[in-house]
């Protein structure tokens, strides 16, 4: 029986759909027309001019300074909760799964919004900090699970191997299962850096004066049509940075012990 080609076509079909506007965008970054309608010439001069705005080179800092703080907090936070989920079977720890997943599903604009009326309510000032705080609730989410799924396959009989033989409950976690652990903890710190340096609509929602993001300011470039080659330079160069941190973060899931 002659096998179909429709899940060829279709798959080729949604590659397409996804990657192409992608490659015009990195395209156009090279382009010396203004608008990017029609290919006037190879050019790296928006690459350029990206160097001299000082407004993108300031949110790019907070950018960074928020996802670091962000990752390192949600690696300590999912870690612990994935040790929670693992180890105890219990009504409560089916409602500690809801409230982990429920970051991922909920759309980020009723985020957003529910995050401000917080702060709001408890009179905290938007800024920095109220960022920071609101990338963690989502951040957490995603250490948890690729933490979890890693534990799904540990083998704890190498934690009571390590007790036999004179360890205490510190040492057999610091020297044992901290490092069997590290490569999914660090690809979940990687992906959580990636989904809090990308975040538009929950950061747009709780950030204050001087606390804007690059994306914040993207968006504010995209409005005036006369910057649009130096978005998207930039938008390459967050691209690559994008591809790398994930290939990375797959490498880690994928490493061995």
């Amino acid at each position: 029986m002659k096998s179909s080609r429709i899940p060829l076509i279709t798959t080729l079909g949604v590659l397409v759909f996804f990657y192409v506007p992608i490659g015009i965008l990195v395209l156009n970054s090279f382009n010396r027309s203004r608008f990017g309608t029609t290919w006037q010439g190879f050019t790296t001069q928006w690459f350029a001019r990206l160097m001299e705005r000082d407004d993108l080179w300031l949110a790019l800092m907070n950018s960074l300074q928020i996802a670091v703080i962000a990752s390192l907090v949600s690696m300590v936070l999912g870690t612990c909760a994935a040790f929670a989920l693992q180890t105890y079977r219990s009504r409560l720890q089916d409602y500690h799964q809801l409230l982990i997943n429920i970051p991922l599903m909920l759309p980020e604009i009723l985020m957003g919004m529910s995050l401000l009326l917080i702060f709001v309510m408890i009179n905290q000032p938007l800024g920095m900090l109220t960022v920071t705080l609101a990338h963690i609730t989502f951040c957490m989410s995603y250490v948890t699970l690729v933490v979890l799924a890693r534990l799904q396959d540990f083998d704890f009989q190498i934690v009571d191997a390590a007790r036999d033989l004179g360890s205490s409950r510190w040492q057999a976690f610091y020297k044992v299962v901290l490092p069997l652990l590290a490569p999914g903890i660090l690809a979940g710190g990687l992906l959580a850096f990636t989904v809090s340096i990308d975040d538009f609509v929950v950061t747009f929602f709780v950030k204050g004066p001087g606390s804007d993001t690059l994306p914040v300011v993207i968006y504010s470039m995209i409005k005036k049509s006369r910057e649009f080659p130096v978005v998207n330079a930039l938008s390459s160069i967050l691209l690559l940075v994008t591809f790398i941190a994930v290939w990375a973060s797959q490498r880690l899931m994928q490493k061995k012990s």
